[in-house]
């Protein structure tokens, strides 16, 4: 008996249930073309991922909202890449020329090639500096892939700008990507081979990040042995100043190209 009743029980309560929850989904129906419809509709928007497929929204808005900042910056130095271009403090390194960071990072050259267009400053710039590739190789993509990417990267900087001084700077040597530097040699060997007929220059940042024994110095790092530390981007400074430096004396000669 006690079985019997325990299960009328249930029997009722489940009776019950259906009949309250009935009577909910009904309310919930009279409401819906009035009170709760009408606060739906009053809520704010929610907004929009611009590219969901990609994760650097964020810092493609930002690029966006710089640009819209403030007049176009005439004549400036373009810094385009993954984290070794975001994390070096560009305007602090070259106080005496104009200059726009374009780095995010974690950014591929596929990533880079998506975002092109939102990357480029209002101003046509008048030298360009291009780190990109190392995350390519530490994701799996072949020396062959990435230096293909590379360089189409640059012929588009190339058609965009025929008057601008492009620069690749060769994939650096860090501790923790050591592994990958057979692969990262590659990828320079076969950019540097395409700079003249591609009309763009190679830069060796890689050399200086080495010690006496060819393996990466870890003074130069970050305790990530990734990113560059200060001393390590000092040395890169000293390459590209004098590269720029380089390059503006060439604009003064005369029959050069405005």
């Amino acid at each position: 008996m006690r079985t019997a009743n325990i299960s009328s029980a249930r029997c009722i309560g489940t009776r019950r249930g259906l009949k309250a929850g009935r009577a909910l989904i009904g309310l919930a129906l009279l409401l819906g073309s009035g009170g709760l419809l009408h606060a739906a509709t009053q809520a704010p928007a929610l907004k929009v991922n611009p590219d969901p497929s990609f994760p650097f929204s964020r810092e493609i808005e930002a690029f966006a909202r710089a640009n819209e900042a403030g007049p176009p910056i005439t004549d400036a130095t373009l810094f385009l890449g993954s984290s070794s271009i975001r994390l070096w403090d560009i305007s602090g390194s070259f106080p005496d020329i104009s200059t726009v960071n374009r780095g995010f990072g974690g950014a591929t050259t596929p990533d880079v090639l998506h975002y092109y267009k939102r990357l480029l400053p209002k101003a046509k710039p008048r030298s360009i500096l291009v780190y990109v590739g190392e995350n390519d190789l530490a994701a799996g993509a072949t020396p062959a892939e990435v230096a293909n990417n590379v360089l189409t990267l640059l012929r588009q900087l190339r058609s965009d700008y025929p008057k601008a001084h492009i620069a690749y700077l060769s994939l650096k040597p860090s501790p923790i990507r050591w592994t990958l530097w057979p692969k990262m040699a590659a990828v320079n060997m076969t950019v540097a081979a395409r700079a003249r007929v591609s009309r763009f220059d190679y830069l060796d940042v890689g050399r200086v990040l080495l010690a006496p024994d060819g393996l990466p110095d870890a003074s130069l790092f970050r305790p990530d042995g990734l990113h560059m530390n200060p001393r390590g981007y000092t040395l890169w400074t000293r390459l590209v100043d004098a590269y720029l430096d380089a390059a503006a004396a060439a604009d003064l000669k005369p029959g050069a190209s405005s």
